[in-house]
């Protein structure tokens, strides 16, 4: 009996059952009704049971008819499944995308990729949630969450794009003005501005090469966005422990200077967090490959 031979009849049992009638049967599957008639009968042989009752004005499934059934039907909607597949594939991108995005990561890391993607996908239009806060992309209607953590989020559809280094920033006028840092344990005598906790302390961890630091420091300025941050730290306020691509511009523009840069801090990971749905829109699909590549670059 060949596994290949009877994929042709579990279809064709399928519909019959789905129809309870043969005439139907044939006309959905483009077949005709002889060439369904003869595949049942075909079928039944090889299996060596019968499937069907059939009188002259009905059809009946047997017990164990109904049960094989079941199997088909499997088969039936995964053959469906792999069609709407390659129909998707190739779709050109259309509808709305709505995407959620940490407020700083978003601005300088998502904006300008969804600047390009929405003038390069004239069908495409773009909802963007800027915010800290959790998400639930089924409750939210999310189609993708953008989240920054320092481990693999516990999401059944997540793809890493960039991993995220954190270090500290000064102002040069603060750096003339107060003691100077050459090592990590300097940096207790300093004033620091972190992200907002329950704490004021924070230990931060520094390594080079085999050595390996926790210093304590206290913070007097604490805010939840680290665009403030980069702002009291410009301000001379302290120093900002913060993700490098939140303080770059002001690097690039000489208001802020990495403070011991030769010492490597906490790496976080940006995730991408897609709907647990068994296909993903061109819209989708083709922005994530989209991102992966700008950041990566």
């Amino acid at each position: 009996m060949s596994d290949v031979e009877n994929l042709h009849g579990m279809i064709i049992f399928a519909k019959v059952v789905e129809t309870l009638s043969y005439t139907e049967a044939a006309k959905r599957l483009g077949l005709s009704k002889s060439s369904v008639s003869k595949e049942i009968s075909a079928l039944e042989v090889r299996l060596g049971t019968k499937l069907l009752q059939r009188t002259t004005r009905k059809i009946a499934v047997t017990e164990v008819g109904m049960t094989w059934y079941h199997y088909c039907a499997r088969i039936l909607n995964e053959v469906k499944s792999a069609d709407l597949f390659i129909r998707q594939f190739h779709e050109e991108p259309t509808g709305n995308l709505r995407v959620v995005a940490p407020v700083t990561f978003g601005c300088q890391c998502i904006v300008p990729v969804l600047n390009q993607f929405v003038a390069n996908n004239l069908h495409v239009s773009v909802d963007l949630d800027l915010t800290d806060r959790p998400v639930n992309l089924v409750d939210d209607n999310i189609d993708l969450a953008i989240v920054i953590r320092r481990d693999r989020p516990e999401h059944a559809h997540c793809q890493a794009l960039i991993d995220i280094s954190w270090g500290l920033y000064a102002s040069p006028d603060y750096l003339q003005r107060f003691p100077t840092i050459n090592k990590p344990d300097d940096l207790p005598r300093h004033d620091f501005i972190l992200f907002r906790g329950p704490a004021h302390t924070i230990s931060l961890p520094f390594r080079k090469d085999k050595q390996k630091r926790d210093i304590e420091v206290r913070s007097r300025f604490r805010a939840n966005n680290s665009t403030a941050l980069v702002n009291s730290a410009i301000a001379c306020t302290g120093i900002a422990y913060l993700p490098d691509y939140s303080a770059q511009d002001a690097v690039k523009a000489g208001k802020l200077v990495r403070v011991l840069p030769e010492w490597e801090m906490d790496v976080y990971t940006s995730w991408i967090l897609s709907k647990s749905d068994s296909f993903i829109s061109p819209r989708v699909r083709l922005f994530i490959e989209v991102l992966q590549k700008a950041l990566q670059q």
